[in-house]
């Protein structure tokens, strides 16, 4: 029995060293691809010149699809401050953040889905930064008609200097909150078993909203991101690994043990 718990001793070390080195190692690989992104971003900075004629170009198309109207939508939640300052902090504070826990998350219990989630996410992002340096636009707040509520309300994650902001304000197309936020609720979907997994849906809906609501992009950003999401989906389902949990054998040791 002594040598019995011994081993068990050794195979729980085991499993925690290779949960954290597993970690450790996602996050360098992320952090890495996220610097290349930001680099990308800054190159597409320097191509800005035809932002606000493009933008002017999807509200025209828009409006020839009769999309619902922005300014209009935005002008009637105006009248809830309430409403628009919770949906700034929305569009600040949960998209990255929360992207980063759920790949966190996937990595520590659902090593064999999170790959094909990280590499999604990785290809979504790769082709949103094409579209960010071949399609420049200047999103709806800096627009006539348009109220840049982040501002508004001093929120603004930008700041009021749109040529002397570190980040790239002309990235709008297409909407990486849009497309992050419908891939983590697809990836939760598909990969947990909970009855209530379906909530995440309420994640990519409210991103939708709040982008709108802000004047932080239009309806076709959204709408892009999303048609660019489904033309990665054979990676995220590819091999069948999505509904692959961690093995459970006799002598495994249970996974909410590895990290304690």
């Amino acid at each position: 029995m002594g040598t019995q718990a011994l081993e068990g001793v050794g195979v729980l070390g085991e499993q925690r060293r290779t949960t954290v080195w597993r970690v450790i190692r996602e996050a360098v690989l992320l952090a890495t691809l996220f610097g290349v992104y930001s680099a990308g971003r800054q190159v597409a900075a320097k191509h800005t010149g035809p932002a606000f004629d493009h933008a002017r170009e999807v509200l025209s198309f828009q409006n020839w699809l009769h999309l619902p109207n922005e300014a209009a939508i935005q002008q009637a939640a105006l009248n809830f401050p309430h409403l628009i300052q919770s949906a700034n902090l929305y569009y600040a504070s949960v998209h990255a953040p929360l992207t980063a826990a759920v790949l966190l998350w996937l990595s520590i219990w659902r090593p064999k889905a999170y790959s094909n989630v990280r590499w999604t996410i990785a290809a979504l992002t790769g082709l949103a930064l094409i579209g960010h340096i071949a399609f420049p636009l200047a999103p709806p707040r800096m627009m006539p008609g348009f109220v840049d509520t982040g501002l508004a309300y001093d929120q603004s994650v930008y700041g009021a200097d749109r040529a002397g902001s570190v980040v790239n304000q002309f990235a709008a197309m297409p909407s990486l909150h849009v497309g992050w936020a419908a891939l983590i609720a697809l990836s939760m979907i598909l990969i947990t078993r909970s009855r209530w997994r379906w909530l995440w849906l309420a994640h990519p809906i409210i991103t939708f909203a709040v982008v709108v609501m802000t004047a932080n992009h239009y309806w076709l950003d959204g709408l892009v991101a999303l048609v660019l999401l489904a033309g990665c989906l054979p990676l995220l389902l590819r091999r069948g690994r999505l509904q692959a949990d961690l093995p459970r054998t006799r002598n495994s040791v249970p996974i909410r043990q590895v990290l304690k």
